[in-house]
């Protein structure tokens, strides 16, 4: 990728470096080993920032999608800004609440909400549980009605909306499990706002991941304002609209749209229309945010030239990212740079499959990459702050990556690498006759 390719606030030095704002790729290597996540604290702030200009006096509230990356180090910088927060389990809530984030602040999605899990959020005062089924709305009701409490609900509604995205991250279309199909949400709305223990604040839409136009946005929108002037009919008044997240990145040669294109294609829909202009707005990024903020550092161990293919074998691996394995991500590799002195031996250019030591033939993080290498060299995999470590797992007992936050020149170690006796502390022999 050339230099220019770059994500906001990585560059390269005189010698070749890669640097994450003032510090050197190599750097990191060398104090913290591979593989190792690391964030610019600067890009998060930037792209937060972005949004906000975006809405500029207009009422509305960012909530970022923790999901993407869940760790309480980045959680705080969101927190610090005025961030609100959209979570899926009551786990990522406590997150949440660890780094300082308001729960009055948070919005509660996801499909399986169990009754502990509704428990917990009423207790800790979330600021909108965004119901995904008629079932879990009669569960919601029942338990606030127990707790004596009302419980501040939305409908996530299902526009029918093609995102023209990764089937797996599309979640707007009727064969998707999310959400309430949204021309059958109006007698669930009536009988929502009917109930003592229920309170209705608003509509929630989100139509999938990496989005890279903003029409289907657009077309979420209208489908969401048609239902609101029904709700309004019929007495139902909103405090505000949820229109979801999903802007896309840049990975490789995509050209996604910027933060106030994304706003702007909202905005000329419900701000067009007298009955909303006055409502907030709330949106879910969470890519968007910490995506490009992000790098996988990863060191190659080994150099495998073959008549067919030459590997490239690196100490990252599906369990670090599995993107690439799971969606057929074409993330953005790159060295971390010659001048610092982390290579080893003679350099060999050539097309190289990046991959690393699993026991998997879907172990690899790049196909087809035009690089020369040397073994001990340190390449980054751009592009990996959102859906890297928050989906790693500890597959092949292999201990899960340190991440680290850059801010400046500061470096910060917000995640430490995992012991290798960790991860069978919670594990213990049968008891025995």
């Amino acid at each position: 990728m050339p230099q220019s390719e770059l994500p906001p606030f990585f560059s390269r030095n005189d010698a070749g470096d890669l640097l994450i704002e003032q510090v050197r790729a190599g750097e990191i290597v060398e104090r913290f080993d591979s593989p190792t996540y690391v964030y610019s604290r600067a890009a998060i702030e930037s792209a937060f920032n972005a949004l906000t200009a975006a809405f500029g006096d207009r009422a509305h509230r960012i909530c970022y999608a923790v999901k993407a990356n869940s760790n309480i180090g980045i959680l705080n910088v969101l927190a610090r800004l005025g961030a609100g927060f959209d979570i899926v389990s009551y786990g990522e809530l406590a997150r949440v609440m660890a780094a300082g984030g308001d729960p009055g602040k948070t919005v509660f999605s996801g499909v399986g909400k169990s009754a502990d899990e509704i428990r917990g959020a009423l207790e800790a005062g979330i600021g909108c549980l965004n119901v995904e089924s008629e079932a879990e709305l009669q569960r919601i009701a029942d338990i606030a009605a127990e707790m004596q409490q009302v419980a501040p609900i939305s409908l996530r509604v299902n526009p029918d909306v093609d995102a023209r995205t990764h089937p797996y991250i599309s979640t707007g279309l009727k064969d998707n499990k999310f959400g309430v199909a949204i021309d059958e949400a109006l007698p669930l709305y009536e009988w929502a706002h009917a109930h003592p223990a229920l309170e209705v604040t608003g509509i929630d839409c989100h139509i999938g991941s990496q989005l890279t136009d903003v029409s289907p946005f657009r077309d979420a929108a209208e489908r969401v304002m048609k239902l609101a002037h029904r709700l309004t009919e019929r007495g139902i008044t909103l405090q505000h609209l949820d229109l979801g997240g999903g802007l896309g990145i840049r990975y490789t040669d995509e050209t996604p749209p910027a933060a106030a294109d994304w706003i702007e294609a909202i905005r000329s829909v419900v701000d067009a229309d007298p009955l909303a202009r006055d409502l907030p707005i709330w949106i879910e990024p969470g890519r968007f945010i910490a995506g490009p903020a992000g790098a996988l550092l990863t060191r190659v161990e080994y150099l495998k030239p073959g008549e067919h293919k030459s590997f490239a074998i690196v100490d990252a691996a599906m369990n670090d990212l599995m993107r690439p394995a799971l969606y057929g991500s074409d993330m953005a590799i790159v060295p971390a740079g010659q001048g610092s002195g982390l290579g080893a031996g003679d350099r060999h250019p050539g097309t190289w499959e990046i991959v690393g030591p699993i026991c998997e033939t879907g172990d690899f993080l790049g196909h087809e990459r035009e690089l020369e290498l040397a073994e001990g060299d340190v390449l980054a995999v751009l592009g990996a702050g959102a859906y890297g470590f928050s989906m790693a797992s500890n597959y092949n007992t292999r201990p899960r990556a340190a991440e680290v936050l850059v801010d400046g020149r500061a470096i910060h170690e917000i995640r430490r690498r995992e012991p290798l006796d960790s991860l069978w502390a919670l594990e213990q022999l049968p008891t025995t006759d």
